[in-house]
């Protein structure tokens, strides 16, 4: 028998033995009346308290003990004394182990190290623990495990804990800008019949009833546009999005989105949306514009300065600035074979758009760690928006990247049907079936002219936390199964 096993077998005999004293952990019940955070913040010598939380350290003095307690805010010590509880209830302690939670009644006081306490009166098992904490209780280091089993990463490491609670805070100040501007949040099918708003590889999935394919939705676009086209003017979702393509440092199969629409906007107005939005988030969360991040020794590697205004720039012109001033004056060859000369991986099948959009992707946007609105780009990246008055070839699109990495597309929305069916029968390469005619039905209803804009939450936090990898920012990222 390994040694884990051993230590559940003698968790279970103490569970057993708390049984046969009358006792099932697992049926009390305690009401905790503030958490351990608020009773340090008021602390008064001799106050009364009522606190619950997981035990984390243990130190038996022989007729009294030290045990440390934890909830979501932070730890408390606890004083136990054999004079004050008596035998029998003293005794109840030897059956505890370090992950239980217990909850006690008793007065705050000070020890002589200025440690703040607890000297507990009574208290109550409300849940044994029958497998022991990570080994390395104070600082779970085993990538593999933090993901895999991410309880134990929250439990061991509590900056991790404080990361996703900063998450969670995070999502509810983009909720709050938003419906302070007077948008509407909705929510719409995370199945649809063809997967739309964006061109990426969907999860397929059987619908028995129907007796037909649905498709995991790949982007949020299309159904918040019809939202436009039945009058709410102002709308977003903060959803899941699914899309079956490759893991990476920057990918995860499954990922958070904001979108949002707004009727009578552009790309411009989406600009000054997504800069307020990112500001405000920053300020009211992490309480500074400029970002640090830190490597592993703690050192600061690299600051982000989201002080507005953040820079512009076209995206033609920054592909001559990496590329060569003469790049879309030079023949379709030759841009290939300077992509492939410059470090750029090609693909046979690329168009000659996606050449140069692969020198973007993997050679410029890497470097663009300050925030950037790369504007302008090529028609055939983005079917959705609007073509640009001065330059047909691009569109009235924005990237906004920070970090190295694309955080927020957004884009004036194409709102005419007949050029809007075009351009997506050509993205189709034909095939019909591949169209949403539910939608474009919809735009011949008329749509409004508006500004729309995608933002990836996971990137987003991954900018703001200082992490440089998606599945840091992701409680339970997809990983391959054992």
């Amino acid at each position: 028998m390994d040694d884990t096993n051993s230590l559940i077998e003698q968790r279970k005999a103490k569970l057993a033995a708390l049984r046969a004293k009358g006792i099932d952990p697992f049926k009390n019940k305690f009401t905790p009346g503030e958490t351990c955070q608020h009773a340090r913040e008021h602390y008064a010598e001799g106050r009364e308290v009522a606190l619950a939380g997981r035990i984390t350290a243990h130190r038996d003095m022989g007729k009294s003990m030290f045990m440390d307690i934890r909830d979501q805010s932070g730890r408390m010590q606890i004083y136990a004394q054999k004079n004050v509880l008596g035998d029998e209830q003293f005794a109840i302690f030897q059956h505890l182990d370090l992950a239980d939670f217990i909850g006690v009644r008793g007065t705050m006081f000070t020890t002589k190290t200025n440690e703040i306490s607890v000297k507990i009166t009574s208290f109550v098992i409300l849940a044994k623990a029958l497998r022991p904490p990570p080994a390395k209780w104070h600082g779970l280091e085993d990538t593999e495990i933090r993901y895999r089993q991410r309880y134990l990463d929250l439990m061991a490491n509590p900056e991790v804990k404080e990361l996703f609670l900063m998450r969670s805070e995070i999502i509810r100040e983009i909720r709050n800008f938003l419906h302070k501007r007077g948008f509407v949040e909705v929510e719409t099918p995370m199945m649809q019949a063809i997967p739309g708003g964006a061109a990426a590889q969907p999860f397929v999935t059987k619908h028995n009833a129907l007796g037909c394919n649905f498709y995991l939705r790949i982007a949020l676009e299309l159904p918040l546009k019809r939202m436009l086209v039945g009058g709410v003017d102002k709308v977003f979702e903060i959803g899941r999005v699914f899309r079956n393509e490759g893991l990476s440092r920057k990918h995860n199969p499954e990922f958070t989105m904001l979108e949002a629409y707004e009727a009578y906007g552009d790309y411009e107005s989406m600009m000054e949306l997504v800069q307020g939005l990112v500001c405000h988030v920053a300020e009211n969360v992490i309480d500074t514009l400029f970002i640090e991040h830190k490597d592993a020794e703690g050192k600061v590697v690299k600051t982000i300065n989201l002080t507005p205004p953040w820079r512009c720039v076209k995206y033609k012109d920054l592909v001559r600035e990496k590329a060569g001033a003469d790049w879309f004056d030079i023949s379709a060859k030759e841009r290939r074979q300077r992509a492939h000369d410059l470090g750029a991986e090609i693909g046979k099948e690329y168009e000659d758009f996606e050449v140069t959009g692969a020198v973007f992707e993997k050679l410029i946007e890497p470097t663009l760690i300050q925030p950037v609105f790369v504007t302008h780009l090529p028609k055939e990246l983005v079917p959705l928006a609007k073509l640009s008055p001065d330059d047909p070839m691009t569109v009235e699109v924005f990237e906004c990247c920070i970090n190295g990495q694309e955080i927020a597309p957004a884009y004036t929305e194409q709102n005419d049907p007949i050029e809007q069916r075009e351009r997506l029968e050509h993205q189709a390469g034909g095939e019909q079936q591949k169209l949403d005619e539910d939608f474009l039905i919809a735009l011949e209803h008329g749509m409004p002219p508006a500004g729309g804009m995608g933002m990836g939450i996971d990137r987003l936090c991954m900018m703001l936390l200082g992490q440089e990898s998606i599945r840091d920012v992701i409680l339970f990222p997809q990983l391959k199964p054992k």
